[in-house]
Parts: C-alpha cells; sequence; structure tokens
C-alpha cells in the first residue's frame, strides 16, 4: 500500500497542502466512549507525560491521548510510580491508561488501580520491541504466547468496567505474523479496540509499516481497529482509512516532530487542505510547552527541553544555533530566555525594511 510521501502531491499554495482528503470519520466509539476526532496519541515512553498530552491537546485534533506505558509490576510494588506515570488533569479526558507486564493476576490488580484513578479506557501494550521490556516477557515479547495473552485479557477484562483495548505489533518477525490471530482474540475476550502498528518486533523503528496487516485485522473483527505506523501528514492518515478501512489512526513519533499534525488531519479531513504554521506559530508552541514544563515543575524538565529541542526546531532556519544555545543553558529559565533571544531576532527582523 502506498503512502502519500512515497509520491507527494503538490502544493496548493505557500504554506498549505490541497489534494484529494477522501473519507476520514469524524469520531468512532470505544466501548461507552466516544473519541472525536478519529485521532490518537500514541503512548510513548518518555515523551506523553501529563505536560505533552495536555500540549498536544490544547493545540486541538486529538480525540484520545494515553499515558507512558506503565509496568503494571512496578505500579503495585512501588507508590511512586503512580504519581509519576499516571497523574492526569481533567482537561485531559478521555484519557487512557497504558499498561505492560506478562501475570495475569498483576495486571488484573493494576487495571483495577487504573479505573480508580478515573482513567476512561485502559489498555495493554503487546507492541514495544525495547530488550529490557521484551526480556521480561513484556510488550511485544508476548506475541510468541498467545495462551498467555487470552489469560491476560480474560483477567483483565474480568477486572473492570471501563473499556479494555490492546495495542500491538504483527509479530515476531515476517514468519510469525500473528495480527490476525490476535485481534480475533481480544474481539473473542471482550476487548472494545485494538490498535495495530504494522510492524514487526524484529523491525523495531525501521523499514516500512505494511498497511495491509491493518485491512487484514479490519476485515477479521467488528470491534473498531485503530491503524499506526508510517503517518506523516494529514494525506498520509487519509490514505491509510481509504486503503484500509480502519476507524481512526494513531500518531507516535511525527507527534513530537509535528505537534500540529492532529489539528491538520481535522482540517484536511474537512476541507481538504491544511495550514503550515508560521514562524511565530513555532516560536508560540516551543515556548509554551517550555514553560508548561517549567510551571508543572517536572523532574528534569531541562533535560526534557533539551530532548525536545531537536524534534520542536526541526526546519527551523538557523535551527542548530538555537538548539546549541539551548543545549548549553544551565536552566528552565536561561532556555525559556534563550528561545525568546532567537525567535524576537528573527521575527524582528521580518517585519524590519531592509
Amino acid at each position: 500500500m502506498s503512502k502519500f510521501w512515497d509520491s507527494p502531491a503538490s502544493a496548493a499554495g505557500e504554506g498549505a497542502h490541497s489534494v484529494s482528503p477522501g473519507v476520514f470519520p469524524s469520531s468512532f466509539q470505544i466501548g461507552g466512549v466516544r473519541i472525536a476526532p478519529a485521532t490518537v496519541l500514541a503512548p510513548m515512553a518518555g515523551v506523553t507525560d501529563t505536560v505533552f498530552r495536555r500540549f498536544i491537546k490544547n493545540l486541538g485534533g486529538c480525540g484520545l491521548i494515553m499515558t507512558e506505558f506503565t509496568s503494571a509490576d512496578g505500579l503495585l510494588r512501588d507508590h511512586t510510580i503512580r504519581g509519576r506515570y499516571l497523574h492526569f488533569y481533567e482537561d485531559e479526558h478521555p484519557v487512557s491508561a497504558q499498561l505492560f507486564g506478562s501475570d495475569p493476576r498483576v495486571l488484573s490488580e493494576a487495571a483495577r488501580m487504573v479505573e480508580g484513578l478515573g482513567f476512561d479506557l485502559i489498555d495493554l501494550n503487546l507492541g514495544c520491541p525495547a530488550k529490557k521490556v521484551v526480556k521480561c516477557n513484556g510488550g511485544s515479547g508476548l506475541l510468541r504466547d498467545l495462551p498467555l495473552i487470552r489469560k491476560i485479557f480474560e483477567s483483565v477484562r474480568a477486572a473492570v468496567k471501563i473499556p479494555f483495548t490492546v495495542k500491538f505489533r504483527a509479530g515476531w518477525n515476517d514468519d510469525e505474523i500473528v495480527c490476525v490471530e490476535l485481534a480475533r482474540l481480544a474481539e473473542e475476550c471482550g476487548l472494545c479496540a485494538v490498535a495495530l502498528h504494522a510492524r514487526t518486533r524484529e523491525q523495531g523503528y525501521s523499514g516500512t509499516a505494511r498497511w495491509e496487516w491493518i485491512a487484514s485485522v479490519k476485515q477479521a473483527v467488528r470491534i473498531p481497529v485503530i491503524g499506526n505506523g508510517d503517518i506523516r501528514s494529514p494525506e498520509d492518515a487519509c490514505a491509510m482509512v481509504a486503503q484500509t478501512g480502519c476507524d481512526a489512526v494513531m500518531i507516535g513519533r511525527m507527534a513530537p516532530a509535528n505537534p500540529w499534525i492532529f489539528r491538520q488531519i481535522e482540517e484536511y479531513a474537512r476541507s481538504g487542505s491544511y495550514a503550515e504554521p508560521s514562524e511565530a506559530d513555532r516560536y508560540q508552541m516551543i515556548r509554551t510547552y517550555f514553560q508548561m514544563l517549567v510551571e508543572e515543575e517536572i523532574h528534569g524538565s531541562e533535560g526534557k527541553m533539551k530532548q525536545f529541542a531537536s524534534w520542536f526546531t526541526h526546519g527551523v532556519p538557523g535551527g542548530a544555533a538555537l538548539r546549541k544555545a539551548i543545549y548549553e543553558a544551565k536552566s528552565g529559565a536561561e532556555i525559556l530566555s534563550n528561545v525568546d533571544e532567537f525567535f524576537e531576532k528573527r521575527l524582528h527582523a521580518q517585519v524590519t525594511p531592509a
């Protein structure tokens, strides 16, 4: 299946794109929870904390946000984990908590805790390819043990009343593709939706996502199917829906690279075009996120600013100088000051006649 970026269409004027948007769902339902728009922020370790989730939500266009994946075993053993990974605010609803683990009893107890905290949904991670997670039989490590996955599904489903979903990869490798069987198992066990990252565990984040696997899963089950993998533009989001029939799309690594992508998808689905952010927009975006980190007093906020600087400044003229100023700063306040100085000089130069 082809992605938009395989053969990009021509832009329709500066700052806008225009090709046929096709049919993109305005909403979808997971159990009793309505998700609108039909877009989901993927759970990402070290990225989707409460600050980033609210930051994305406030930019607009994202229907469902998810926590970083959280160890069920750690959650039960260490109460500080709850505050670190599962803290959320009322303006984040609907919000889903993602757990990983391999013990059905531990996962069901952790699920009860998540439900008690007020989350709208709970999700099981069967996709993480990280070696330290897989060696504990978590994440995608479970893809080779469908009988154990069944036990987990049944145990967690019996433990909570809120919608229960699963995010998984297509299989361990190209010779062990289990996505259709796993999706059917999820439906049989009463799960409310499935999300497929159309890569294998062996691929990691390399190579190409195989959207045809998403189409196969969609044809196999009646519960909602969320497609994930290689969505780099609004055109790609619409192409995935058109080619696979999926009910919603999930955006992962593109979200920190282009935080406007959810809003752009919504605009494109509605009108067939979308605006590119101006330099002033990018300045406001960077400053807003960094200011939120400072105000929230997130542990290691300076490190987060430096981590996100490489994403946020991608494509900014002179961005290397800004990144250098951010990396060399000694505090959050100094980082904010350097950001202000960089953009104010650029914006002033743009409005001052030569």
